[in-house]
């Protein structure tokens, strides 16, 4: 079993650990994605005018309704199809534009975290005070500094245990990607098993690797829940 696991030749350890180091860089990237999509989206839904409504409520429906996977194939395809379908009309002699898996995943890891992301946010922003908006324009704030210096933090310490959720299921839902060929950890576990035919090994210690990461990012994310619920009294 170590042997397998081994760096260098004799074992898979080199693999998978390119694979890990994708992982952390698809989660990594996709977080700030999301959060910006998250916060649009729950500004939409918030929104006065209509149409910002709608168009926000359609998408935290829409994509907290499709299945993941589904999600990503209908970018990874359809994104693709449309690039080349875009370099052609440029350019008739064009041989194509290859998608990035990488991107792909991104996008459609992002998009289903906004989505989620966006609910969080919204519920988080109707959980405060409107009054102490109210005191900050009666002393002269403008809205800009009212959000940064009123409603941010606190939006910010009620929405953490809901987003420190969303990202642990986005973590784990970037095994989803190996299936558009992106050399992530899972994929390159897959690879592993089929060439030496010991799944149970390789699957064992992926499902632990998965298991360390969730569990720092769940002390990571407890110091930053005590760090944002500093100064406040419990009752």
């Amino acid at each position: 079993m170590f042997e397998l696991l081994s760096f260098g030749d004799a074992g898979w350890g080199d693999e998978m650990l390119r694979g890990l180091a994708i992982t952390v860089q698809l989660a990594a990237v996709t977080l700030p994605v999301g959060l910006i999509l998250g916060f649009l989206a729950a500004y939409a839904s918030l929104s006065h005018a209509r149409p910002l409504r709608f168009i926000g409520y359609s998408y935290t429906t829409i994509m907290r309704g499709l299945p993941e996977i589904l999600t990503l194939f209908v970018v990874y395809y359809g994104v693709g199809l449309l690039l080349n379908a875009l370099a052609l009309w440029w350019n008739p002699e064009s041989r194509g534009i290859d998608f990035s898996p990488f991107a792909a995943g991104v996008i459609a890891l992002g998009m289903v975290f906004g989505a989620f992301a966006g609910e969080v946010i919204r519920g988080a922003f109707n959980s405060l005070d409107l009054g102490q908006a109210e005191a900050g324009r009666a002393i002269g704030m403008t809205k800009i500094q009212i959000f940064r210096r009123i409603q941010l933090p606190q939006l910010w310490r009620f929405a953490l245990p809901g987003l420190g959720n969303l990202w642990i299921n986005m973590l784990k839902d970037t095994a989803l990607v190996s299936v558009i060929a992106l050399n992530d950890l899972m994929r390159m576990t897959k690879v592993a098993v089929g060439v030496t035919k010991q799944p149970f090994t390789f699957y064992l210690t992926v499902c632990l690797i998965y298991w360390a990461m969730c569990l720092a990012s769940e002390f990571v994310l407890a110091w930053m829940e005590r760090r944002a619920n500093r100064g406040i009294r419990r009752a």
